[in-house]
């Protein structure tokens, strides 16, 4: 999975052509948080692309006029028992039990 980070101007719409651009890919969007930025608005996605799709969603995401920065993070490999090597704020509702110790 590779998160994708982008600063924007919060105009009418620009949220929403941001996440236009993967769902019309047909690419899910397992998590997403939009919050106020220094100014601006952030929004950060986790998705499964490719590297063609890496590409053509940072293409997208620059010719939107609002879009300040756009930044590829870290890729996430989702381990078994489905754990994440790289550490994410978990969306709500979805927070498991990081190992057996926590349980005791």
């Amino acid at each position: 999975m590779q998160a994708f980070h982008v600063r924007y101007r919060n105009s009418q719409g620009t949220l929403m052509r941001i996440l236009n651009a993967a769902s019309r890919r047909g690419i899910e969007l397992p998590y997403v948080q939009a919050s106020p930025a220094d100014g601006e608005h952030a929004v950060t996605l986790l998705l499964q692309v490719s590297t063609k799709q890496i590409g053509q969603l940072r293409r997208d995401w620059h010719a939107i006029v609002d879009v300040v920065e756009v930044r590829a993070g870290v890729p996430f490999v989702i381990m078994p028992h489905g754990r994440a090597e790289v550490a994410m704020p978990h969306p709500v509702g979805t927070v498991g039990v990081s190992s057996p110790a926590a349980m005791a």
